[in-house]
């Protein structure tokens, strides 16, 4: 089993490139680099440099590659389609540009990836990880947001990048049922899937047997740890997503409620070949924290066997 693990910017609380809070980029890039990774994601467009040239200047001198860059918007609405078209030219061409990480795989899509995420219905939002209460989209709405995300796909790969769709707390993809629409919608041919332990164990989801269903389909993984003391009382309080991130909802790996011993053995026994990408989702204004904690959570997971 030949497992590459990455980090992205949200360990360092970078989710919203307008956050006034956010670390400088430089210092996420060191540290990334300092805690023993040598690929990250792109964060949110703007946040590290547009300019190919000087983002591959910034990533050698730190010794790291891009694994992925991230859709994290509304693909629902028509009217915000075609900020979403320019988007995905904007990710896909600057990672056809920049050092990504090494395409070496078994049977699963290589890197780079473009990570695609529906996110932006405040009602949705709100009701992160309740089943019963997150009102799922329409029919309509729901063809609507298929047909944007295979036309996303579909720009990915005229640049060579992967599609990979992500459920995520919050968003639109989010619940077991809707996982299983979207894999009947879209097929393996159009995109993969990107399955995120963290957001499965939000969502009701016992991340092996998720990522057993679903093995045929996954490109590319996302590793979170959840505290589940925290996780508990945040569904009861109804927070949002990114509230219960502020308060620790997402811990180091090792640290929370998922059996990662398990999932290596589980990895293990599929032979994965790709990438994992470790998370931990925090306010912006404790990532003074990160490094000691994306050092633990690679630590740990070398540890185990990854």
């Amino acid at each position: 089993m030949t497992i590459h693990i990455a980090n992205a910017p949200c360990s360092w609380g970078v989710d919203d490139p307008k956050n006034p809070y956010l670390p400088p980029y430089e210092k996420v890039l060191k540290e990334a680099a300092q805690a023993g990774y040598n690929s990250i994601e792109l964060g949110p467009w703007t946040y590290l440099p547009t300019d190919a040239a000087l983002l591959t200047e910034k990533l050698k001198q730190h010794g790291l590659t891009i694994v992925a860059g991230t859709i994290f918007d509304d693909l629902v609405s028509e009217a915000n389609f075609p900020a979403m078209i320019e988007l995905t030219h904007n990710l896909c061409r600057n990672l056809s540009q920049v050092p990504t990480a090494t395409p070496t795989h078994g049977d699963n899509f290589p890197a780079p990836y473009l990570v695609i995420i529906d996110f932006g219905n405040a009602d949705r939002a709100r009701l992160a990880g309740q089943y019963h209460q997150a009102e799922r989209l329409s029919d309509h709405d729901w063809q609507r947001m298929i047909s944007h995300i295979t036309e996303i796909s579909r720009i990915a790969k005229e640049y060579g990048v992967r599609p990979v769709i992500h459920p995520h707390a919050g968003g639109s993809i989010e619940f077991a049922d809707e996982l299983e629409k979207l894999v009947q919608d879209i097929p393996h041919s159009v995109a993969g899937l990107c399955l995120d332990t963290g957001h499965l164990y939000y969502a009701g989801m016992d991340p092996i047997p998720a990522l057993a269903h679903y093995f045929d389909r996954i490109d590319y993984l996302h590793f979170k740890d959840v505290n589940d003391a925290v996780f508990r009382n945040v569904i009861a309080r109804e927070l949002d997503f990114f509230t219960a991130c502020a308060e620790g909802v997402m811990c180091p790996i090792g640290k929370g409620a998922i059996d990662y011993p398990a999932v290596r053995a589980f990895l293990a026994e599929r032979n994965y070949q790709g990438w994992i990408t470790i998370e931990q989702e925090r306010d912006p204004r404790n990532a003074d924290g990160s490094l000691h904690d994306v050092t633990e959570s690679l630590r740990y997971l070398h540890s185990v066997g990854f």
